[in-house]
């Protein structure tokens, strides 16, 4: 039972960290794409807020790492912002393998719990023999607990792992649609450049 206890504090840790951490408004801020394209027309794109955009966001990382080849052909800034986007990816799936592992060695160790436990029983029976029932099938019942809390743990933990994953995906998506736009508009889109500007 102690690791299950263990995983269970830890899957719970990682649900609530991650639901914190992958809000949209905190990694794809809105109009950003917009906001950028108005500063590189006013001429106000200083170090400071270009570092202040690297640190602000997930997506501010992506697009910075664009803004900074922005003089470089098409190609070069899109990979300089595909290179990013890698670092970003990982930040973004940071203990989610954690959270899949939690689900599923707890029904595991729930079920060599429960091996152990009727092991024990059985070995109280050849020793003694079957005695009182009541007590007999107290003890079983007591071994399957621990099969009954590994479930328990695995169950939300799984479906959490599952949830994050296709938010991460459907993030990420986003993220490549936010970065395209800027590198049109570098290079030339006019309806880009256009959206751009009423965005901002």
């Amino acid at each position: 039972m102690v690791p299950i206890i263990a995983c269970s504090i830890v899957a719970l840790a990682i649900i609530i960290e991650r639901f914190w951490s992958l809000r949209r408004d905190k990694v794809i801020p809105d109009q950003l794409v917009g906001k950028i394209w108005h500063w590189v027309q006013q001429k106000q794109m200083t170090a400071e807020r270009l570092r202040d955009l690297k640190e602000g966001s997930p997506l501010g990382r992506i697009l910075a790492a664009g803004i900074v080849n922005a003089n470089q052909p098409r190609e070069i800034m899109k990979e300089s912002l595909e290179d990013a986007g890698r670092h970003v990816v990982l930040d973004l799936e940071r203990y989610l393998n954690t959270l899949g592992t939690c689900a599923a060695i707890t029904p595991l160790l729930g079920l060599l719990g429960t091996v152990v436990g009727m092991i024990q029983v059985f070995s109280v029976i050849t020793a003694v023999g079957v005695g009182d029932p009541g007590q007999l099938a107290g003890g079983i019942s007591k071994a399957l607990i621990t099969t009954a809390a590994g479930i328990s743990v695995a169950i939300p933990s799984l479906f959490f792992y599952r949830y994050f994953r296709g938010k991460v995906d459907e993030l990420i998506v986003d993220m490549e649609q936010e970065a395209l736009k800027l590198v049109d508009a570098f290079h030339g889109n006019a309806n880009t450049d256009k959206k751009l500007g009423q965005a901002a």
